[in-house]
């Protein structure tokens, strides 16, 4: 039975080719629990983001196949698409450890759609050769997803360095000003590098749909 309250759309994996994802934060362990009953009903991949540990453990305990994903905070019910060998990879870096969470959503949204990722940790500007020492990884890549906080410069950076697209994910990280990652999106919006692509605070989810967009566009042609 589909959920009387989430009006889901389940046409979506065929009409746009991405699952729908479920926003877990500010919903009930209830509320979640039912749109899983109509997803699994449907033969349907179900993702849900943002989820607690607390509401994680409840829901494992009635869907068994269900797996949480700790590092993403996401929980998923149902297997992951098979890897598409010739759509590439899709490179996700993090400027530091306190953007790890936005980064693994964005990796994990990726493979659940069957594409290859690699994820690059502490890869910020503030150790600029670290970055310049992955830069055979990065031009390898079909799209490169930038996850900053502080400043957001990583993506203008990135920008002036590789040809790929990039997606700029601003993070809610950083002192005062930083305003919780409204600097870091004012920074991207602003940035000097032509072609740069901003998604929302925070929005790891957005920015691996933005990149699954750009990958499958390329392999219709």
């Amino acid at each position: 039975m589909i959920s009387k309250e989430a009006r889901l759309d389940l046409d979506r994996l065929s009409r746009l080719g991405m699952v729908e994802a479920i926003w877990g934060e500010h919903k009930t362990f209830e509320q979640i629990a039912e749109i899983l009953k109509s997803f699994s009903e449907a033969g349907q991949l179900a993702f849900v983001t943002r989820v607690s540990v607390d509401k994680a453990e409840k829901l494992m305990q009635i869907f068994e196949q269900a797996e949480y994903h700790s590092k993403a905070k996401c929980l998923t019910l149902g297997r992951p698409f098979e890897v598409h060998p010739t759509e590439g990879k899709v490179v996700i870096l993090s400027g530091g450890t306190s953007d790890l969470a936005v980064a693994s959503e964005a990796e994990l949204s990726l493979r659940l759609h069957g594409i290859k990722t690699e994820i690059l940790l502490d890869i910020g500007v503030a150790g600029l050769h670290r970055l310049l020492n992955n830069l055979d990884k990065l031009t390898s890549a079909e799209v490169v997803i930038a996850c900053a906080g502080m400043e957001g410069a990583l993506p203008t950076v990135l920008g002036g360095l590789i040809p790929q697209p990039v997606i700029g994910v601003p993070v809610s990280v950083g002192y005062g000003v930083s305003a919780g990652g409204i600097t870091a999106l004012k920074g991207m919006l602003a940035s000097c590098s032509p072609g740069l692509t901003v998604v929302n605070i925070d929005n790891g989810y957005g920015a691996a749909m933005a990149a699954l967009r750009i990958i499958r566009s390329r392999s219709n042609k």
